[in-house]
């Protein structure tokens, strides 16, 4: 367990056994522990182990704070509170009934990831309704003995909420502010279907900017300063991927043949910014045909492209 701040420390979960893919934040304080975005059941091993090893346990957890509701994010959320009922849920109102019944959920995952939806993820059991607290932005919770303020910041999905640790400086954003295996790595904008918004994205990172945070931590992965350089670099990756996908509409070919232009762009850049290595870890934090699907599915919805 990597240390923050006094009371606030994030594990690298080793995602597929490939270590800064996915990270969860701990808060813990004489309130109890809470984990912010605990990851899928797939991962669940070393979240217990990391905790033991810092001197806590699974039994310490009073809450799961969580930014969205995607299964590299929340998966685990149905398993952890079935072995513990008394957890405390924290997930935005549109997130809320797909913790609940994950039925639609599960199925639109296994479109985009067929029989690798086992392997990546494990197991995704339903939350009760009444371990559920509903967030909006707007609100301070109390978990893991922190303040944290609430802001709604769709964009990447549609029930994205960020939160801000302000005695701490440090802004815990999912997936708002991009996938950054490195500090001062590329910054890679995740904009899987379906339900990207552009215009939304551009408002949550203003959002996320007013709160002049000292760091941004995001799960793919952890802490990144000055956050306000980081938060202007993810807007202006956000335009160029973008403009990679509306660019790639207009080719002549198949969908297929479209998807795999955009994500050739992506790796090219990668290539030529970071090792061969971090260019594939890239692909497993966030698959590149996945990108295009989000970003082509926006652009099509107001009329751009074949």
């Amino acid at each position: 367990m990597i240390t923050l701040a006094s009371g606030l420390s994030y594990i690298d979960l080793h995602f597929q056994g490939v270590p800064r893919i996915i990270a969860t934040a701990v808060a813990h304080g004489p309130g109890g522990v809470a984990l912010i975005d605990p990851g899928p059941s797939s991962t669940l091993p070393m979240l217990r182990r990391e905790l033991e090893h810092a001197g806590l346990s699974m039994a310490d957890v009073r809450a799961l704070v969580l930014t969205h509701i995607h299964l590299d994010h929340a998966g685990a959320t149905g398993t952890l509170v079935r072995e513990r009922p008394d957890l405390r849920v924290y997930v935005h109102e549109k997130g809320a009934p797909h913790m609940i019944d994950p039925a639609k959920l599960l199925a639109s995952a296994a479109r985009l990831y067929g029989d690798a939806m086992d392997r990546l993820w494990g197991e995704v059991r339903p939350v009760p309704a009444d371990a559920i607290t509903v967030v909006k932005g707007g609100e301070r919770i109390s978990a893991g003995g922190r303040d944290l303020e609430v802001a709604y910041t769709p964009g990447h999905a549609s029930h994205h909420v960020s939160y801000f640790s302000a005695d701490s400086g440090i802004a815990f954003v999912g997936d708002t502010a991009g996938v950054r295996l490195n500090p001062g790595g590329f910054n890679l904008p995740p904009t899987p279907p379906p339900d990207v918004d552009l215009d939304a994205w551009r408002e949550s990172l203003s959002r996320i900017g007013r709160w002049n945070a000292d760091t941004v931590f995001i799960t793919h992965f952890g802490p990144h300063t000055p956050s306000a350089a980081h938060v202007t670099e993810t807007a202006d990756r956000l335009e160029w991927v973008s403009g990679l996908a509306k660019v790639s509409l207009a080719l002549e070919g198949t969908d297929e043949d479209r998807e795999a232009w955009f994500a050739d762009q992506i790796r090219r850049e990668l290539q030529r910014r970071t090792s061969n290595a971090d260019a594939k870890a890239y692909e497993i934090a966030g698959r590149f045909d996945l990108n295009w699907r989000g970003l082509a599915r926006y652009w099509r919805k107001r009329g751009l492209g074949n």
